[in-house]
């Protein structure tokens, strides 16, 4: 499982939250605006870390437009399941870390454990 830099995650939080799928020069309008705290960027920078994410298998490119224009290739809850997966397989004794994470979550998410489990 690959992380993601503190750049990386900032343009996949915008990703993820996107409907449609967003250019270089979107996501450094977005990441200059109040979604992205005023960061200032090079669009090549912008376009070095799109680079990057889609060699992690991040995003998808759209080849067929110009600028081409980039779309979350799974969504932020597979990929914090992925790293709950990756935590818990570097775990030596899986049941104890288990058994301490869901001691610690609410009722509320405690009953949404209980309904997937009843599910499966």
């Amino acid at each position: 499982m690959n992380s993601l830099g503190e750049l990386e995650r900032s343009v996949m939080d915008l990703l993820w939250a996107s409907v449609e799928s967003l250019s270089a020069y979107d996501l450094q309008a977005k990441l200059a605006g109040p979604e992205g705290a005023g960061r200032e960027l090079a669009a090549t920078t912008i376009l070095t870390v799109l680079s990057r994410l889609e060699k992690k298998n991040f995003v998808m490119r759209e080849r067929d437009t110009r600028p081409h224009r980039y779309r979350a290739a799974a969504g932020r809850e597979s990929h914090m399941a992925d790293l709950m997966h990756e935590v818990l397989g570097g775990a030596s004794d899986r049941a104890a870390v288990l058994e301490r994470f869901v001691g610690q979550v609410s009722s509320e998410e405690a009953e949404t454990l209980r309904r997937i489990l009843a599910g499966r």
